[in-house]
């Protein structure tokens, strides 16, 4: 799953990268776009681990994207880049800065889903061009497509981003299209140093996440040693860095959850959309899994838990076995039965 991370110019774009991904964005040549592979913080895959002592251990993974370098004003091409993000991260500037006009955060925000709602408006009008043009040559039409491409033409033209009606935003049928105002969006109003108000940003921020980070200091967390960094969060008040508590949200708002798989081999978190189904859960680990599936063992984390160890856990009753409908759960430890 990747989450592209956008913003005006100043934002602090490239610090946020920078703090998440623990790497230099400005590494390689100017302007180039940047990726970084990130790991979940997660307590439960930690204590997992100690409670089986595995050769490896395997934490679930988000990428974050950072697009080159690049106006963005008035051309709807510059979001190409971001389209194939599965959500995106708005960092918003609410700071002063250096020679920098006062911040105003819910304008900036207003703005950039302008940008957005503009960007999917030219790719609505050209696909319903064409469809009228083929309607004429009396090729068969979609009604489906037409219907949801004119409601979304519709939102567009009432300056709201798509994203704003979940339910055409996550139409199948408009899957192709990746939309950008369609996006889930992550709002994170990048502070100053001794800042931890959230601002007021009016009604624009109803429908998305929104956190508060301070990205610069974020940034030098991230490159310290672990003694350094402890007296750093004393010193600055920081209860945790706000840098996992963005991951653990990217994660969530891309609606994915985490099952277990557990042994002295590997103690791994496997990434599955809410809502999956067994049969479906187990392809994420291997196909031959799915195709032979029997049955699931599985236990809640917290069963595991509560009796201390499996073998506990099955006296008590609490490892059972589901079938392929069985929806997993977040935090499930499962151990699949298959045959192939």
């Amino acid at each position: 799953m990747k989450l592209g991370i956008i913003g005006s110019s100043g934002a602090g774009k490239k610090t946020v990268f920078e703090a998440l991904t623990k790497n230099s964005a400005g590494a390689g040549h100017s302007g180039e776009s940047q990726i970084g592979t990130i790991a979940v913080p997660d307590e439960r895959v930690d204590i997992l681990s100690r409670m089986y002592n595995p050769r490896k251990t395997i934490y679930a993974q988000v990428e974050y994207f950072l697009p080159g370098r690049k106006s963005v004003k008035n051309d709807p091409n510059v979001w190409n880049d971001i389209r194939d993000c599965d959500a995106l991260i708005h960092v918003v500037r609410n700071f002063k800065g250096f020679g920098a006009e006062n911040p105003n955060p819910g304008a900036d925000i207003v703005a950039l889903d302008q940008e957005m709602v503009f960007a999917d408006l030219v790719v609505v009008e050209k696909r319903l061009e064409r469809i009228d043009l083929d309607k004429k040559r009396g090729k068969n039409i979609n009604l489906e497509e037409l219907a949801l491409l004119q409601r979304c033409l519709e939102c567009l033209n009432q300056e709201k981003p798509l994203r704003t009606d979940p339910e055409l935003a996550a139409s199948p049928a408009l899957r192709g299209f990746a939309f950008v105002s369609g996006k889930p969006v992550l709002i994170l109003f990048n502070n100053d140093d001794e800042n931890e108000e959230m601002p007021d940003a009016g009604k624009q921020v109803e429908t998305d996440h929104v956190m508060v980070i301070r990205a610069k200091l974020e940034l030098e967390l991230s490159q310290m040693s672990r003694e350094e960094a402890e007296e750093f969060l004393a010193e600055f008040n920081i209860r945790a860095s706000a840098m996992d508590r963005v991951i653990k949200k990217s994660y969530e708002i891309l609606g994915l959850i985490s099952f277990f798989t557990v042994g002295e081999d590997e103690v791994r978190a496997w990434t599955i959309k809410s809502r999956t189904e067994a049969v479906d859960s187990a392809e994420v680990i291997h196909s031959d899994i799915k195709k032979g599936f029997i049955r699931a063992e599985v236990i809640a984390y917290k069963d595991l838990m509560d009796a201390g160890n499996y073998q506990e856990a099955k006296k008590r009753g609490t490892v059972r076995l589901e079938g392929k409908t069985y929806i997993v759960q977040d935090g499930d430890i499962i151990n699949f039965r298959f045959n192939v």
